[in-house]
């Protein structure tokens, strides 16, 4: 492969370019242009697909889908290329962090799931495909959103670590990237367990 000293500074200028990509909120730019409100001030406040489609509809909710995907397998295409697979997970860290706290939209921006499909669908196609099937499943039988969100990131983890071969160093990215995404769903988590506080009163 590359020289360490090669490998730590492309893991650096991925890591800066991949929260750059990710940055850029597809949401928030599509509903500018289709002259919406932003999504953040509407339904959930997360301008992402889910909340894209009860805001424009289907259609747009699926071009902004495949752009986050399309997005993060680019990235993740380029950090494969040029790192060891065990550093590769830092990249998607990047990417994520982008996507959670994008310095283009005042930091306040998605939750990181379809990103973290799209990155992980060049890692580990199957785990992937895995994990979509694992989000229509969990969906059909809980009707919550972000439950199979829950289910498809811990599976596409498992696809990550498995293809890193569990090494020291992919842990702490793949785990910072997960704890990045359940941190932005813990509106959900709050409002889910107020409901059942209250079915149990």
């Amino acid at each position: 492969m590359y020289p360490a000293l090669f490998q730590m500074k492309m893991i650096i200028l991925l890591f800066i370019g991949a929260y750059t990509a990710g940055a850029i909120n597809f949401s928030i730019i599509l509903c500018k242009i289709l002259d919406k409100d932003d999504p953040r001030n509407e339904f959930s406040g997360n301008p992402g697909v889910t909340n894209m489609y009860r805001q424009v509809g289907f259609l747009w909710a699926t071009v902004v889908l495949l752009l986050d995907i399309g997005r993060a397998m680019g990235v993740a295409l380029i950090s494969v290329s040029m790192l060891q697979m065990e550093l590769v997970p830092w990249a998607g860290l990047g990417l994520i962090l982008g996507n959670r706290f994008p310095c283009f939209h005042r930091f306040a921006g998605g939750k990181g799931v379809a990103n973290y499909l799209g990155f992980t669908s060049i890692i580990s196609p199957v785990a992937a495909v895995v994990s979509a099937l694992a989000w229509v499943t969990t969906y059909a039988l809980f009707r919550v959103p972000f439950i199979g969100s829950f289910v498809m990131v811990f599976t596409l983890t498992a696809g990550i670590l498995l293809t890193c071969n569990f090494h020291p160093i992919a842990w702490p990215g793949v785990l910072a990237s997960v704890a990045l995404i359940c941190y932005g769903h813990k509106r959900n988590i709050r409002e889910l367990t107020q409901i059942r506080g209250r079915t149990r009163q």
